[in-house]
């Protein structure tokens, strides 16, 4: 009988999946599993080199799976010595490195629960969630020991060069004996420090439930050379980007430190990566480089996620790569629910498209009544687990064909005199003008209107009266002549979201100030 793995086609996915077939994959069962045994422990002996870490400040790492399960194992037994027990939340703030890694795995080996906490977090960032879920142990190296307050300061462990030396004096192997419905993984969303957002708790066996992502969203198969740019803080770069390849065990490409589209493409070519999957900001990053034409790519397949790709970016990887890039959609809490199958040929990708739901999955757009809405019509996503629908917080409209798309974030609807505009779309079209590199859309308040769009455009042109009229002009062409941009404002640069996404609620409060003033 094959396994899901071998399977490459949509039509296949339809008929095939099954959650008992994704249990195959993996060593363990429904009742113990561990997720550091599935990604590494299981490799150790096999000659794949399990991660590749590219620096844009100095060189890169290459991490064998038996360097990496041996040195967990190391980290697992210090945790130990540590007194640190199962169940004790264990956070780390490093960049990708071979440290990150070794003690990733080794704190989930040893039963306590991984915290990977973003390296640009400030003091009130970092703070914040420590408060939240007070770990036994934080794991950070000198550049950030500075902001770590003084009570967390006396359970701190430097992660520096005399770290890993260190742990040589601990056994190279480890018995994992975690159950299933033990807790793995606490994940932060992106949220502000003004508004935390709770932590999203993953158990061992969440491995499982991620694979139908990874074979269906980023199209991962044996044999696959693996890159995701996306930081291991956050959902997509830890998840979809490292475990779900990983126990798969495939060779992983991770960027550390501060993202540069030059360094990322020339070490596609270079590592010879089959398949890339990052956000659509790293896509729009490659493109604005204006180098991408330098270097030779062995691409098969492409996806993104995190927020809707604009279709000038899109067109730049159609010319670019010769391949379609493909959606995947989902939340941190929900997971990924509407995907574009990667690889699978008897699959029509189409330009804009979430793609369609999961093997197994229902996914509607509904109405405000709780209705499905016909194709055409924005409503909310909403997902069937569990007995009811479940609200995603995103709009979309579905077509003739069943394929989904991205109405924004549903607060991130305009409401002008009456007409419902989406962010996403006035920003799509903006983005068509050859001089913007980036941009923005929010409502704001307008006595006649109720609210007009605001655009907030990166450039390196003059921003005059001539330019303002180009924008507004292309947008009228290719949306509506209501829907326009009736401020628009240039900028150095827009807030992102530390996950890499425009912060347009942080445009909002902005606006909102200056309003108040």
């Amino acid at each position: 009988m094959k396994k899901l793995t071998e399977y490459t086609s949509y039509a296949d996915a339809l008929q095939y999946f099954s959650s008992e077939k994704l249990w195959e994959l993996f060593d363990g069962d429904r009742e113990r599993i561990n997720i550091a045994h599935e990604c590494v422990d299981r490799y150790a002996n096999s000659d794949e080199t399990a991660l590749i870490v590219v620096r844009i400040d100095g060189p890169e790492e290459i991490i064998s799976y038996k360097e990496l399960s041996e040195k967990s194992s190391q980290v697992a037994h210090y945790l130990q010595e540590r007194q640190i027990k199962p169940g004790d939340r264990v956070a780390v703030m490093l960049e990708p490195s071979f440290a990150f890694y070794a003690c990733l795995y080794g704190i989930m080996k040893m039963g306590a629960i991984a915290v990977p906490l973003f390296t640009l977090f400030g003091p009130d960032g970092l703070q914040l969630r420590i408060r939240d879920c007070s770990p036994a142990l934080l794991l950070t190296n000198n550049e950030k020991i500075d902001i770590v307050d003084a009570e967390t300061l006396k359970r701190t462990q430097r992660v520096d060069e005399q770290f890993l030396p260190m742990l040589s004096q601990f056994p190279t192997t480890f018995t994992c004996s975690s159950r299933a419905d033990d807790f793995a993984i606490f994940q932060y969303t992106s949220g502000t420090t003004r508004e935390l957002p709770e932590a999203v708790k993953h158990k061992h066996r969440s491995i499982v439930t991620l694979m139908v992502a990874a074979l269906y969203g980023t199209g991962l198969r044996p044999g696959d050379r693996f890159m995701c740019p996306s930081s291991p803080a956050w959902g997509h770069g830890l998840w979809h980007g490292t475990l779900a390849p990983m126990a798969l065990g495939l060779t992983v490409g991770a960027f550390a430190g501060k993202f540069n589209a030059e360094r990322l493409l020339k070490s596609l070519q270079d590592h010879r990566f089959n398949n890339i999957s990052a956000a659509a900001t790293h896509y729009r990053m490659m493109k604005n480089a204006g180098v991408a034409e330098r270097f030779s790519y062995d691409l098969k397949k492409m996806s993104f996620t995190g927020e809707p790709i604009d279709s000038a970016t899109e067109e730049f990887i159609d010319q670019t790569f010769g391949i379609r890039v493909c959606s995947m959609y989902g939340t941190t809490e929900i997971g990924v629910i509407l995907v574009s199958y990667p690889g699978a040929t008897d699959f029509a990708v189409k330009h804009g498209s979430l793609g369609k739901a999961i093997p197994g999955a229902q996914v509607q757009v509904q109405d405000a009544t709780g209705q499905p809405c016909p194709p055409g019509i924005t409503g909310e996503l909403k997902v069937w687990r569990k007995g009811q629908w479940i609200p995603t917080k995103d709009l979309g409209r579905t077509d003739d064909e069943g394929y989904f798309f991205h109405g924004g974030r549903a607060d991130d609807v305009i409401i002008s005199a009456g007409w419902t505009m989406s962010a996403v779309e006035i920003e799509d079209a903006i983005l068509k003008h050859p001089d913007v590199s980036e941009a923005a859309a929010i409502g704001v308040p307008d006595a006649l209107r109720g609210q007009s769009v605001k655009a907030f455009v990166v450039t390196k042109r003059t921003g005059d009266a001539a330019f303002i009229d180009e924008i507004q002009h292309l947008v009228r062409s290719r949306l509506s002549q209501h829907e326009y941009p009736r401020q628009i404002a240039f900028v150095t640069e827009l807030p992102k979201t530390p996950a890499g996404k425009v912060h347009r609620k942080k445009l909002r409060e902005q606006e909102q100030q200056l309003n108040q003033v």
